[in-house]
């Protein structure tokens, strides 16, 4: 297996697909299940929204680097591949998803419902949220990942 360099992992097309996907395909998902999970008024739920845009920027590449380590993992069958994507989903982004509700005013009963929800949501947009990534990624011109290192040269 290729390492990817630092300059191959970092490059602007890869963090330009990466933080384009997360901010379209969380920023609807997030907004349902704060509104119709967690209780949470519109109005909170575009504070969460805005923080958590804001908070994909930096994390978005670091997610998709981090979903491809766990996806070099997963075999050609299905089952793995959503194993391994819902893994990758949850074990990243519900800390981070739980700081930014907490943050915005979830608390108590909502803060813990909110988590759970979004954990049912990544456990189940794990796949669906990888292959969109992987439709995003070929957009910018880059390859699927999990599969070989992202590079401008490939």
């Amino acid at each position: 297996m290729q390492k990817t360099t630092n300059k191959e992992a970092w490059n602007p097309r890869g963090f330009l697909a990466d933080t384009t996907a997360l901010i379209i395909f969380f920023t609807v998902t997030g907004a349902l299940n704060e509104r119709y999970i967690t209780g949470m008024s519109w109005e909170d739920v575009g504070q969460a929204r805005l923080l958590g845009a804001a908070l994909m920027v930096p994390v978005a590449r670091p997610y998709g680097m981090w979903r491809d380590l766990l996806m070099h993992r997963a075999t050609g069958a299905r089952w793995s591949r959503v194993l391994w994507d819902s893994t990758a989903l949850v074990t990243f982004q519900v800390p981070i998803y739980a700081a930014v509700i907490a943050f915005s005013g979830a608390s108590g009963r909502d803060l813990v419902f909110g988590i759970l929800g979004a954990t049912v949501i990544m456990l189940l947009s794990g796949r669906p949220y990888g292959a969109f990534l992987n439709w995003v990624r070929a957009r910018f011109g880059l390859p699927p990942g999990g599969t070989k290192p992202m590079s401008l040269q490939e």
